[in-house]
């Protein structure tokens, strides 16, 4: 039996396909897939062509996903046929240096997962043993199928050492923006999110933000921000990665704040900073990547307690025989947050 699946060929180059399902090597589970989500960073991959550590086409394509064990070869596991799981896109090798250090989002040989645009995915025996999560009965599909980018957040928050009182600004509205409001303000902090677009501003006061900010077109985003807040605030989120957000931060922090530069610029782009301001300023500037198997199910548990939800952002759905389309309208500006891809139709 044949099954559909979106395969990358290059950029801008997406195909349905019928593929053969490969058979399970020991420790492998096969995924009914219930719901997929899509990402701006499959997006980027898309526009690029492939991704030097993720993917490489041709290749099986998406990873943000949920489903239902279909078949296993874990002998003397705990799972099921039947379970309901969400699966992270990676998993660490546990036994380099940055494993060891308690860094395995820096794994120097993490496995990635691709293939969640498909009626089925394989999850290979180290994803299996990770980060594979059962869910709660009453967990929604499309909310766990957040876990894997909620866990990048929940990772971001967690080096920024945020706690209860600080003042936070997050640049950018988009879903890696939101999911930072919803937890940064779960903490108790006073959230202020700059972004663009009045749909995903309304998002970002639903989920908590404190105060909003259109930045427009984005130029002269600092001075809006200072005129429109009146402060300078305990931490800075970069959740757009664009090189002028990037440098604009520096300069929305209070003296003795932080900056996490969590939004990856494309490669090679370098920045200007103040060697001055930030030496002066006693700045505190970091970068968060990825993942680690404690952040997965730390994201779970955010989602399973309701803090984070599909509802606010997933905002359209499509078929997936109409992916390769879909992802052109998103490449051309297609301003949904989160599309859902219905597999199954």
């Amino acid at each position: 039996m044949r099954v559909k699946a979106a395969i990358l060929h290059g950029k801008e180059h997406i195909q349905i396909e019928d593929v053969a399902p490969p058979a399970l090597k020991p420790g492998e589970v096969r995924i009914r897939i219930e719901a997929a989500l899509t990402c701006g960073t499959d997006l980027k991959v898309f526009k690029r062509g492939y991704h030097a550590k993720m993917i490489v086409p041709p290749a099986a394509f998406g990873h943000e996903l949920a489903g239902v064990i279909s078949e296993l070869r874990t002998p003397n596991s705990k799972l099921q046929i039947g379970d309901r799981v969400a699966v992270a896109n990676s998993a660490p090798c546990g036994g380099c240096f940055h494993c060891g250090a308690g860094q395995e989002n820096l794994c120097e040989d993490l496995l990635f997962l691709n293939g969640a645009y498909a009626e089925s995915i394989v999850v290979p025996a180290r994803l299996v043993q990770k980060n594979l999560l059962r869910l709660r009965p009453e967990t929604d599909f499309r909310d766990a199928a957040l876990v894997e980018p909620l866990a990048c957040v929940v990772q971001g928050v967690e080096d920024t050492s945020l706690r209860a009182g600080r003042r936070v600004l997050i640049l950018g509205a988009g879903p890696i923006g939101l999911m930072f409001a919803a937890l940064v303000k779960k903490l108790g902090c006073d959230v202020t999110v700059a972004g663009r677009r009045a749909a995903r501003l309304e998002a970002a006061h639903r989920l908590g933000a404190d105060q909003t900010i259109d930045i427009g077109a984005g130029r002269g985003l600092v001075t809006k921000v200072r005129e429109a807040t009146k402060t300078h605030f305990d931490a800075v989120i970069e959740a757009v990665g664009h090189p002028d957000v990037w440098e604009a931060a520096v300069h929305l922090v209070r003296k003795g704040g932080v900056v996490n530069f969590f939004g990856g610029c494309p490669s090679g782009a370098s920045i200007t900073l103040d060697t001055t301001l930030i030496h002066y300023s006693n700045l505190t500037l970091l970068a968060s990547f990825h993942h680690t198997p404690r952040t997965i199910r730390r994201a779970l548990e955010f989602i399973e307690a309701g803090v984070v939800r599909a509802a606010d952002f997933v905002d359209g759905d499509c078929p997936l025989t109409q992916l390769p389309e879909l992802f052109k309208s998103m490449a051309a500006g297609n301003h949904a947050i989160k599309t859902l891809i219905r597999v199954h139709e």
